[in-house]
């Protein structure tokens, strides 16, 4: 999920910094270019922790900067497919809830909490079971599945995680979903 990468991207310094191209300047114009941005190879930038090199500048005939490639290191989060992982309801709407998963939103379809019909109740934030009084709110912890996962390079924003809690061992922290006895496999007589 989380891991620290060695990468490659190219940094426009300004004219007004050009006497300054230093590790410093340079990571601070990476950090504003890319942290937040979710890439299909490496997932989202979290930090850029340190530069390492910085090329040769290349001017552009109609650009007023100097372009540096440069070699850093940093922080991305990449879940995988079927990974389990912790995060906390951030938003409940009709049709799930938006659990974050550190710098990204994941969605926690109301079909894939509960085989229990949710109701929405909005005054609450909150999805809640009719048949029992299980309740999914703003600022609970639930552990959850990965399950889909569309990565929009274009726009960050528009990437999709899909989440599932209806397998045992995921939910709301303190009702983990059990293998009950009626779901056990039943053994055969030989």
């Amino acid at each position: 999920m989380y891991k620290r990468v060695r990468l490659k991207d190219t940094v426009e310094v300004p004219p007004e910094h050009l006497a300054d191209v230093t590790p410093e300047r340079v990571k601070r114009l990476l950090q504003e270019k890319l942290e937040g941005l979710m890439d299909e190879d490496v997932g989202s930038v979290v930090s850029i922790s340190e530069v390492h090199e910085i090329g040769d500048g290349t001017v552009l005939p109609s650009r007023p900067g100097v372009y540096y490639e440069a070699e850093f290191d940093a922080v991305t989060f990449d879940p995988k497919m079927q990974e389990v992982v912790d995060g906390t309801v951030v938003e409940v709407v009709e049709f799930g809830a938006f659990v974050g998963l550190g710098p990204v939103d994941g969605l926690l379809h109301v079909s894939q909490i509960s085989d229990e019909y949710l109701a929405y109740d909005g005054e609450n934030q909150q999805l809640a079971s009719t048949e029992s009084n299980e309740t999914l709110g703003t600022e609970d912890a639930v552990r959850v599945r990965v399950v889909t996962k569309s990565v929009d390079e274009r726009n960050p924003r528009d990437s999709k995680i899909g989440l599932t809690a209806k397998q045992p061992g995921l939910g709301k922290h303190g009702l983990l979903r059990e293998e009950r006895d009626d779901e056990a496999p039943v053994a055969e007589d030989a």
